[in-house]
């Protein structure tokens, strides 16, 4: 039987109950990870043994639902990571799979998730985003429909993006990769490199800003992206990505509707095979990143801190690196790297989720865990 807890209660209440979850897997006294702002936090593992995780979402009742690229859901209650059945067919190649989840904010009334997914269609695949209706007991998804996908489809396995936030108004943003065909991020006839944002419904809300374009998808917000994995709302409610380049110009960006972001036009770093992109770093009608990185920590996940267990952290961003195996802290206005929280547990990291809890949690690819970094004390 589910507990269901009113909203009410405290956040030591959900603290406790998410601690239950992790039964035998979690270390008894866990070690002195790290003194940030003159606090002592400590790193400890939820859950191990997943499988290429990717993304994370928080039932209400404390039920933490984890995506693992190769095409398995888990619900991890009580010490237990169950399947949950129902998925649509996945196409796992390359960067594709199972992709990023989301747990709406009115899933109590609703059990309503979405989640984004690699999809095949038309000769080759592209990112899907879908709904569906999880049952009282965890073990199936229901009503299961796709809401949207990306067009066109390609025959490549590379750049899906893929991260899912719901904005305050319910709306929901998509994050979109290029797919490896990078002069189609400054095409507005299609989905590739751009950030969308859809209805609920997957419908296209009518203030987009390319309503109105001749042959422009209607669903895009902003574009000249590369491949956005990281995206969250701040405490305004104010959307951010952030992006990979290519060797060098790792990206953060405030998304602004109808703004144009560059790629492949300007960038800041190199092509892989060492030669310029574009026409340099800047151009008249493209934005400037926030900051960016040179060389590239291929940035995965992000969140805000808008817990009150680590006063200090609070309202900073924090972007998981998967290359260079850290969790960058961002601070000040505006945003700049202030912190690298390097551990060995932090090798790879997919997802950085600021918790209910007060704890940040993220997900160590190559170590297959989902971690909690919390106050010492």
């Amino acid at each position: 039987m589910m507990h269901k807890f009113p909203a009410r209660r405290s956040a030591a209440l959900l603290a406790a109950l998410i601690l239950g979850l992790t039964g035998a897997s979690l270390a008894p006294k866990p070690a002195l990870a790290l003194d940030s702002e003159g606090q002592e936090l400590v790193v400890e593992p939820v859950v191990s043994g997943l499988d290429g995780p990717w993304g994370v979402g928080f039932l209400p009742d404390g039920t933490v639902l984890v995506t693992e690229r190769r095409g398995r859901l888990l619900a991890i209650r009580d010490g237990q990571a169950t399947p949950v059945a129902g998925l649509p067919k996945i196409a796992v190649a390359g960067q594709g799979g199972l992709l990023d989840i989301l747990v709406p904010r009115d899933f109590a009334q609703s059990r309503e998730i979405l989640f984004t997914y690699a999809a095949r269609y038309d000769g080759g695949s592209g990112t899907a985003l879908a709904m569906g209706t999880l049952s009282d007991d965890l073990s199936t998804l229901k009503k299961v429909e796709t809401l949207f996908r990306m067009t066109p489809a390609g025959s490549a396995t590379r750049h899906f993006g893929s991260r899912i936030v719901e904005a305050p108004d319910g709306r929901i943003f998509l994050t979109i990769g290029d797919r490896g065909q990078s002069e189609m991020a400054q095409d507005l006839s299609v989905h590739n490199g751009k950030v969308l944002r859809l209805n609920r419904d997957g419908s296209v809300p009518a203030d987009n800003p390319f309503v109105q374009t001749p042959d422009a998808r209607p669903e895009i917000w902003s574009y000249g992206h590369r491949n956005p994995q990281g995206a969250a709302l701040d405490g305004a409610g104010q959307l951010w990505i952030n992006e990979h380049g290519a060797r060098g110009g790792d990206e953060v960006n405030r998304i602004r509707p109808g703004a144009n972001y560059g790629w492949p036009v300007i960038a800041y770093g190199q092509n892989y095979n060492g030669t310029d992109i574009g026409i340099g770093t800047e151009a008249p009608g493209m934005e400037q990143p926030v900051t960016y990185w040179d060389p590239s920590i291929a940035p995965s996940g992000m969140t805000f801190y808008q817990g009150d267990a680590i006063p200090g952290w609070q309202g900073d961003a924090f972007v998981g690196a998967l290359k260079f195996d850290y969790i960058a802290r961002l601070a000040g206005n505006p945003l700049q790297e202030v912190e690298q929280i390097k551990l060995p547990e932090t090798a790879r990291v997919r997802a950085v989720l600021s918790g209910p809890d007060g704890a940040l949690w993220f997900l160590s690819e190559d170590d297959g865990t989902l971690y909690r970094l919390r106050p010492a004390t």
